[in-house]
């Protein structure tokens, strides 16, 4: 059954053509045909009206506005001349219903008016002598009922029709934003991932690097300063591991970070700790906090934290031997201010002024990609004196 029915919904013209010869049929069977062959000066215009009309129901779904407009004028035609109404006139019902659901503007217009008008001028071109002039009214009004119903059957139909394709492109539209929000989420993620990646790896691998160097250099010589040189390798790797497992662990179902087996995210009191590690590297910074502390997005806090970060790996690896670094926090009423200076010989200027070439200064990318995400801008370049600057300004927004 159900594949009789799909064929069906595929050959529409088909359907419209049986019902069509069904149509003519039950014309000639009435014997309609034969009456008016008999009765009108005109018996060879029988035939070829019902069957114009038996074309417009085969063809009303091909070509709608065509069959409008030959129903039309194979109507005017019987008024004219004096074809009365048979079986077949049951056309122009259907082509009125099909014009309605599935026609242009105009012809929906057009086919309202022609079906609104046929049964009046039917009734006055061929009343009933017999009856009286409000009874022929009365069956005039009761025949244009159909051709009524017909039409807003229809276009309730195309109503309906074009409700559901417009519920149909929504969806697809839905789907396609969702589609597009979530590659957007993923290319961010991706984003964030591969700055706190840099970071994590960048400052603390440097730090080990020179500690390395360090204690080789010192293995013989002062066997005390390369244990304690190991040591800071040893908690530093650590460190860098409890990072890089809670890093990753965005990248897992969340089961074991909300059982408490990752760390936290940096914020700006470790930063006072990060610049112990860089001390204890062997390079001197000076730390500084004006302003009164207060509470900060967790957003900015990161960024903070890693601004300072980037910028002390960077003076250790652009700025040369005996190089010394300051880190000023300055808390204003309405944003912290972050200033990293050295007196090194500075960073070639193509990683701060073309973003990294090559490969790299990607650290500094990533700074500006920060420094962007919460509001805030980023200045960074070589200072008048020698050495390199990086001053932010960030925000400052009571956490809730």
């Amino acid at each position: 059954m159900q594949r009789l029915y799909d064929f069906l919904r595929r050959h529409p013209t088909g359907v419209d053509s049986f019902w069509a010869i069904v149509l003519f049929g039950l014309s000639a069977a009435s014997g309609t045909v034969e009456r008016e062959a008999a009765g009108t000066d005109q018996p060879w215009l029988v035939v070829p009206v019902a069957l114009l009309l038996c074309v417009v129901v085969a063809l009303r779904r091909r070509m709608p506005e065509k069959m409008l407009v030959l129903a039309a004028v194979v109507g005017v035609a019987q008024l004219v001349l004096d074809v009365a109404t048979t079986p077949a006139n049951f056309a122009m019902l259907v082509i009125v219903h099909t014009v309605a659901a599935t026609g242009e503007s105009w012809a929906r217009r057009f086919g309202l008016a022609a079906g609104l008008v046929a049964a009046p001028l039917a009734q006055i071109r061929w009343h009933d002598p017999d009856t009286s002039a409000l009874g022929n009214a009365a069956i005039a009004v009761f025949q244009t009922v159909p051709f009524a119903l017909a039409w807003v059957l229809g276009d309730s139909l195309r109503t309906r029709r074009a409700y559901f394709a417009q519920l149909e492109e929504r969806a697809a539209r839905l789907e396609k934003e969702r589609e597009a929000q979530a590659k957007v989420a993923v290319a961010a993620e991706r984003a964030r991932i591969a700055r706190e990646l840099h970071d994590v790896v960048a400052h603390n691998v440097s730090v080990m690097v020179v500690q390395a160097d360090g204690a080789a250099y010192v293995l013989d010589a002062a066997p005390d300063q390369a244990k304690k040189a190991l040591e800071t390798i040893s908690s530093t790797g650590r460190q860098a591991l409890a990072e890089m497992r809670r890093l990753l662990g965005v990248l897992r179902t969340g089961e074991h970070e909300e059982a408490g087996e990752y760390v936290p995210q940096p914020d700006v009191e470790q930063i006072e700790d990060l610049v112990e590690q860089c001390r204890g590297s062997g390079l001197p910074v000076d730390f500084k906090v004006e302003g009164t502390p207060r509470p900060l997005p967790s957003g900015v806090e990161l960024t903070a934290y890693r601004i300072v970060q980037e910028a002390l790996t960077n003076t250790r690896k652009h700025g040369g031997p005996d190089t010394g670094a300051s880190v000023r926090l300055v808390y204003f009423d309405d944003g912290l201010g972050l200033l990293v200076e050295d007196d090194g010989k500075g960073a070639p200027h193509e990683l701060y002024e073309e973003g990294g070439v090559d490969g790299q200064g990607h650290g500094l990318i990533g700074m500006r990609e920060r420094v962007g995400m919460v509001g805030g801008t980023l200045d960074a370049g070589p200072r008048p004196g020698g050495g390199f600057r990086i001053s932010a300004l960030l925000p400052l927004k009571p956490a809730h």
